[in-house]
């Protein structure tokens, strides 16, 4: 069993994301400085922004032809 080329795009997107949110959670946490909701709501969007999220395309051909969506 594979994931379609969408699919798996999206997990490895979706991997990407969380990690950048975590690595802004953790710095807020690490300043002295208190942020409003609004704040570091803002800054965690310009994070998502600032990554390159690449088109991937599968390089590999499957044997197994199920496909989960």
């Amino acid at each position: 069993m594979s994931f379609c080329e969408h699919c798996e795009g999206q997990r490895f997107d979706r991997a990407q994301i969380l990690r950048v949110l975590r690595a802004t959670r953790k710095g807020l946490r690490g300043q002295s400085t208190a942020y409003s909701a609004d704040e570091a709501v803002a800054l965690a969007i310009k994070a998502v922004r600032a990554l390159e999220i690449p088109h991937l395309e599968s390089l590999e051909d499957f044997v197994d032809t199920s496909v989960v969506h």
